[in-house]
């Protein structure tokens, strides 16, 4: 069974930026598993795993336009430290939620002088090439109840 719309599927994967540097993984001997074509995964991967079959084997690199978007400065903001109050122990590198004109984001704490915090809206890979070496563990047809809530049940997805 190839993998199209609606199925679902179950990747091994390891994912690395331009330098090598491993980002993330999926669990050790648990796949992730996924509903196809709902946006579950970045576009640009969706798109090569399209067509492909249980126990297939890839190495993809995608552009920042396909994964996580490009770098935006525009969701950089510098705000006084009593903008996040109830945030106890702040400190570079903790994401926290921020109110925004576009509703509740969640924002990285990149510098902090003094009484002025800088928060960085972007996703933490955005603007990044990301490589991802695959191996399709699974195929299958999604049951009704996945398809309606648009993720997957059990192992390796939602509600286990």
């Amino acid at each position: 069974m190839s993998i199209t719309q609606d199925q679902v599927v179950s990747i091994h994967y390891t994912l690395a930026d331009d330098a090598g540097e491993i980002l993330d993984h999926s669990a050790e001997g648990a796949p992730l598993a996924y509903l196809h074509g709902r946006g579950n995964l970045i576009p640009g991967l969706e798109r090569e795993l399209t067509g492909k079959s249980a126990g297939d084997r890839l190495r993809v690199k995608i552009p920042p336009a396909d994964g996580y978007g490009e770098y935006d400065a525009a969701l950089v903001q510098r705000v006084p430290r009593r903008a996040l109050k109830g945030v106890a122990d702040l400190r570079v590198g903790m994401r926290v939620q921020a109110q925004t004109a576009q509703g509740a984001r969640t924002v990285t704490v990149t510098h902090i002088i003094g009484d002025m915090i800088t928060l960085d809206g972007n996703h933490p890979l955005a603007g990044k090439n990301l490589t991802f070496e695959v191996q399709v563990a699974e195929v299958r047809s999604a049951t009704a109840e996945e398809l309606s809530h648009g993720h997957v049940h059990g192992p390796g997805g939602h509600h286990h």
